[in-house]
């Protein structure tokens, strides 16, 4: 690898070696299980499901993307792949930022586009069950006919798929109340490296036999099975929303106010800061007026019957030091303010290159960790913009690359101001990664977190189902000199 690879010092220990004759006796086993149409081995196909959103991309390109349509292809997929012993990249929408989608020279590309059908909506049992290639927004406008909403809201909602979001085990919008993807999850059905079928879970809201197999999968980044099927939780939609937008002088200031609502006993559904970066380029894209009202802006939405007092409570723990404040119960005002924060990476993107970043720090210190980030980019003399889900800790620092086009190596000062940001997250606390993920792009810094003999236990798991390491390899886990 080179590239941005050279930068991060990953290895090439991917997986299984792999020859063209592999990849060629395994596509022609393919043409058993798929129509010709569905096994693409075109240049352009190859180059769109190569990279993710993470903004790196792998010398050379896949050997074939192919598009099962059945948990029974992608068993057949599978069994035909480990027998060849050729790398299998699982991916859904390509939203990914963490390079865990992105695939190169003798691998296969298992896209779960095609497995897009929700199979079940139960109103009674207030569950889902659906494919993997289901769009999240979709979902939970299904439910909302019954009364009921899906919860996770990734800032990709309308694009990523349920597949993606439980291989990241993503975060969002609403992480503040109702938690990350995993608090959704009931079951999973699981297509393991040698193709052979697990249930794991339940229908039911308790359930406690056997090992949490369902956690296990959850956020392991398709590297120890393909998701194919998903029970998920459905909750009772909000019977009203209180939205409250201030604006501040900064960040600093901002995140001070995330900490005055905690000390009320708060908890917000959102609570988003965007910085003066963020605003601006946000004003740029999309001609709105966020950064002449201050350098910070800081969202907080209540829900539920007790919504209107508290936002009532918020407001007076948020007041102090803003300098221009509106709250709105009208849904459609709230929506618009929430779309503006979605609308913030797709803004900082059109301003170039960007490698985005995700680190998590206990609540209690989010203003420090906002800190560290500024001094952090003042040292390195590289440009950052912060937005983060403040009620979490879940900061995105996000380095804003100028002038370095799309396959060029990332200037070392950014890695090296990158590591610090990860270290600094580590030293206060917290984890690499709230909601991205490692992919490719933070394996580095793996060991320093969870320690070797931890490492060397979830390689014992990767060994344990995935025994030829055909499914998506180097991805995940620390680097191999880790390896005990």
């Amino acid at each position: 690898m080179t590239g941005v690879a050279s930068g991060l010092g990953l290895g090439t220990e991917a997986g299984p070696e792999v020859g063209a004759g592999e990849v060629n006796g395994v596509v022609d086993l393919l043409t058993d299980v798929l129509p010709a149409e569905r096994i693409r081995l075109d240049r352009p196909a190859l180059t769109a499901h190569r990279h993710d959103r993470s903004g790196w991309a792998p010398d050379g390109l896949p050997s074939a993307v192919v598009f099962p349509e059945s948990a029974e292809e992608v068993a057949a997929i599978l069994r035909a792949a480990d027998a060849a012993r050729v790398p299998v990249v699982t991916r859904g929408a390509g939203t990914g930022l963490s390079g865990a989608a992105t695939a190169t020279d003798g691998e296969i590309v298992l896209s779960t586009a095609r497995l897009d059908r929700v199979l079940e909506l139960s109103p009674d049992d207030e569950i889902a069950v659906v494919e993997p290639g289901v769009i999240p927004a979709d979902l939970d406008r299904a439910a909302a006919a019954h009364g009921l909403g899906y919860a996770p809201d990734p800032g990709s909602v309308e694009i990523c798929t349920v597949g993606g979001t439980i291989a990241t085990n993503a975060g969002g919008l609403r992480c503040a109340k109702y938690g990350v993807t995993r608090e959704s999850v009931l079951g999973l059905d699981v297509v393991l490296a040698d193709g052979r079928r697990i249930q794991t879970g339940r229908r039911t809201v308790k359930g406690v036999t056997g090992y949490d197999l369902t956690s296990l999968f959850i956020g392991s980044e398709g590297t120890l099975g393909v998701v194919v099927g998903a029970t998920l939780r459905l909750l009772p939609r909000p019977a009203s929303t209180s939205t409250i937008a201030a604006f501040f002088d900064d960040v600093e200031g901002a995140a001070q106010a995330v900490a005055r609502i905690r000390t009320h006993r708060i908890r917000p559904a959102v609570a988003e800061l965007l910085d003066a970066a963020t605003l601006a380029a946000i004003d740029t894209a999309e001609a709105t007026g966020f950064a002449g009202r201050g350098g910070a802006l800081l969202i907080v939405q209540t829900d539920g019957a007790g919504a209107a007092a508290e936002a009532d409570a918020a407001l007076s723990a948020i007041r102090p030091g803003t300098t221009d404040i509106a709250t709105t119960a009208d849904p459609a005002e709230a929506a618009e303010l929430l779309r503006a924060r979605r609308l913030a990476l797709p803004a900082l993107e059109k301003l170039g290159r960007v490698l985005i970043e995700d680190i998590a720090v206990p609540r209690s210190r989010l203003a420090e960790a906002i800190r560290a980030v500024s001094a952090t980019a003042d040292r390195h003399g590289v440009r950052v913009a912060t937005l983060a889900h403040a009620a979490d800790g879940n900061l995105h620092p996000i380095f804003v690359l100028d002038d370095v086009p799309p396959n060029a190596p990332v200037p070392a000062p950014v890695w090296t101001a990158a590591a610090e940001v990860f270290r600094t997250a580590l030293r206060l606390g917290g984890t690499l990664t709230g909601e991205h993920g490692v992919g490719l792009l933070k394996r580095q810094w793996v060991a320093e977190e969870v320690g070797d003999v931890s490492l060397a236990v979830q390689y014992q798991i990767k060994q344990a189902l995935d025994p030829h390491g055909i499914l998506n390899p180097g991805k995940a886990l620390g680097m191999a000199a880790h390896r005990r």
